[in-house]
């Protein structure tokens, strides 16, 4: 069978298009790493690790609105306010621990879902302008937060002008710029203070950490075993559509990879081992074999509860696409004239959505600052927004169409950008590291603004070949019409004779 170029060639445009943004940093990830000799392997896995659990869950709360089609959801940000808001008073009365986090999480819930519903009324308000709207409601919204917390807070509420949370002075009005979350029981200062308070500091990453290399061999495994059954389910029921078997083999060769990379990091370590061979087997130098350590071999901790809360929440937005209100969500995301005919109440479904993605995102907000362990009180939230969407688009989606996948493969590519990105700026600017976070200001930047080029791009181009399509079937019709006005014209001619 003869290669179809043509084929392949719009092929390989049509997957460039789509994934431009991903390749590129890719490319930046690889040229970063390999110019920055003081990052080791195993220093870029933790550090990329560390930040994909502490912005997991923001990063999934995005993709619902882009499902219902809200676009890309800056409104989340009024979700990170909401969770700030909350951690203040707990903070303020020393609630930490298990506790005092799951506390958190269930006072900032009706708070969230009312912030999520003023915000998707206004969403409906201004349909077709939800990305700019977003970004505005977080502006107002911090607007609102900085007066709470600088004047109502001891101005109004009273407090105690000596806390240390509070602003020193005589008035004792407003909260700090920034304050901790109160060390952790395992912490050593902790453990050697009898009366120590628990804070919120690490309080759900240390609930259970387990190593990275058992982490993928548990993943590996049960993801072969979903990708086995699945592909038996498929092949017994004619009914179910087969996926790319190449594709299926990818993802068998990928489990398989892991699980061998983790058992190698296990029996390996870190600097290798030599095989000496038996006497008659040595000749000459060659007298044993050197087998190389893993770069994952030392230990490194990942968060098991967090990544287990990460993961739950992206199975449960995998089955909320399966649910009624998942279908709605979908349908008013493709069209909503079409979507409203069918008895579907968008304004209804498009507020709900709005606050699935604000309760999630209150709910990574407090996941990201028990991760940090300290809260910037006037800035946590800002960069919240722009780092999510980022993230999301940097995974390959795009304003109309996001998914579980985009949000994994963007949270690796887009924080081992920020790993490398101090790297490439010695590389490109003579060792000034300062240039690093102009570089990482430009890379967040750039993304989303090629991403909506690109999207813009890619609607005009279809709008224009749905033109050309209707322009063709309107001139067909009009042949059929000359042609029948001739023919009937001809038969009354033999009429008539």
């Amino acid at each position: 069978m003869s290669l179809d170029f043509a084929d392949i060639g719009k092929r390989t445009r049509t997957f460039l298009q789509n994934n431009i943004v991903t390749l590129i940093f890719i490319l930046f990830v690889i040229v970063g790493y390999s110019v920055s000799p003081n990052i080791s392997f195993g220093f870029l896995v933790d550090d990329v690790l560390t930040r994909f659990f502490r912005n997991g869950l923001l990063v999934v709360s995005l993709i619902i609105p882009v499902m219902a089609g809200l676009g890309l959801n800056f409104g989340i940000v009024v979700g990170a306010l909401a969770a700030v808001f909350v951690l203040i008073p707990l903070r303020y009365f020393e609630i930490g621990g298990f506790s005092g986090l799951m506390l958190a999480f269930l006072l900032v819930l009706p708070l969230a879902l009312f912030f999520g519903y003023l915000t998707g009324k206004l969403y409906n308000k201004t349909k077709g302008q939800e990305m700019i709207v977003g970004l505005i409601v977080g502006f107002f919204a911090e607007g609102l937060f900085l007066i709470f917390i600088l004047y109502i807070i001891g101005g109004v509420i009273p407090v105690t002008p000596g806390h240390p949370m509070i602003i020193p002075g005589e008035a004792g009005v407003g909260v700090r710029m920034s304050f901790d979350m109160g060390l952790h029981s395992t912490h050593p200062v902790a453990l050697r203070d009898p009366n120590h308070v628990p804070g919120l500091s690490s309080a759900m990453d240390y609930i259970w950490r387990i190593e990275l290399k058992i982490a993928m061999i548990v993943i590996a495994v049960a993801f072969l075993t979903y990708l086995i059954i699945k592909h038996v389910k498929a092949s017994k029921n004619p009914a179910i559509e087969m996926k790319s078997k190449w594709g299926f083999r990818l993802k068998i060769a990928a489990c398989i990879f892991m699980i061998l990379a983790a058992v190698h990091a296990l029996i390996i370590p870190e600097n290798g081992i030599i095989l000496l061979f038996p006497e008659f087997l040595r000749f000459g130098n060659f007298r044993g074999l050197l087998i190389p350590g893993s770069p994952i071999a030392e230990p490194i901790l990942i968060p098991g509860v967090t990544g287990m809360v990460i993961a739950a929440f992206c199975l449960l937005t995998h089955y909320f696409t399966k649910t009624k209100l998942g279908q709605d969500c979908r349908s008013v995301g493709q069209n909503q004239h079409i979507a409203n005919a069918a008895g579907i109440n968008v304004n209804r479904t498009r507020i709900i959505a709005t606050m699935i993605s604000t309760v999630l995102a209150a709910w990574g907000m407090i996941i990201f600052l028990q991760n940090m362990g300290t809260v910037s009180t006037y800035t946590a939230h800002r960069q919240i927004g722009m780092f999510s969407v980022a993230a999301l688009l940097v995974g390959g989606a795009t304003v109309a169409k996001a998914g579980i996948k985009n949000a994994i493969i963007g949270l690796f590519l887009f924080h081992a950008m920020f790993v490398v990105s101090s790297g490439v700026g010695r590389w490109m600017f003579g060792g000034n590291e300062a240039v690093a976070e102009y570089t990482r200001s430009f890379m967040v930047y750039g993304v989303i603004g090629l991403s909506l080029g690109l999207h813009v791009w890619k609607t005009r181009k279809a709008a224009q070949e749905k033109l050309k399509i209707d322009d063709i079937a309107l001139d067909e019709i009009d042949t059929r019409g000359d042609g029948g006005t001739d023919n009937s014209s001809q038969n009354n001619g033999i009429k008539d004779g």
